[in-house]
């Protein structure tokens, strides 16, 4: 099995992104960090959400979606935005992908997200409900992924 990499776009919430390094570590999947963030990196409150992780993680930042793929170029993506047609498990990720989250406020970039249709999915919900959470959404991923792949390397 190749890598899953997390892909967050401007995190806004300390919490969250400590939940998603937590989730990370305990998967084997890399975090990539898109900036701005919306904390400091060494915010308490990151840190007390996934501190003990820290130092087990695989965590790569960008200053921009730009500079993320000048480094990946060839990246395999999808992107998990609610405005999506198809769900996410109609697709059949491939064994190193990058799973895109946008910010908790605002998703990924329209324009983003505009030039890669084919690449966007949706976790199903009920109609005019608020999106998940955005670290159980990435856990759903995550796990959607290494479901596919027969759960490599794990107990």
């Amino acid at each position: 099995m190749g890598k899953v990499n997390i892909v967050l776009v401007e995190p806004e919430i300390p919490q969250n992104t400590g939940n998603i390094a937590r989730t990370c570590a305990a998967t084997g999947a890399s975090l990539h960090l898109i900036r701005p963030l919306g904390f400091a990196i060494d915010s308490a409150k990151l840190k007390r959400a996934g501190l003990d992780y820290w130092d087990s993680l695989d965590i790569t930042y960008y200053d921009g979606l730009s500079d993320f793929f000048e480094k990946h170029p060839d990246a395999d993506f999808y992107c998990f935005t609610s405005k999506a047609k198809q769900s996410y498990t109609d697709i059949r990720y491939p064994e190193n992908v990058y799973l895109f989250f946008g910010k908790e406020t605002a998703g990924l970039p329209t324009e983003f997200t505009a030039q890669h249709p084919e690449r966007c999915v949706r976790l199903p919900m009920r109609p005019g409900q608020r999106c998940l959470n955005l670290s159980n959404a990435v856990a759903v991923g995550v796990y959607e992924v290494l479901r596919q792949h027969g759960f490599p390397e794990r107990a």
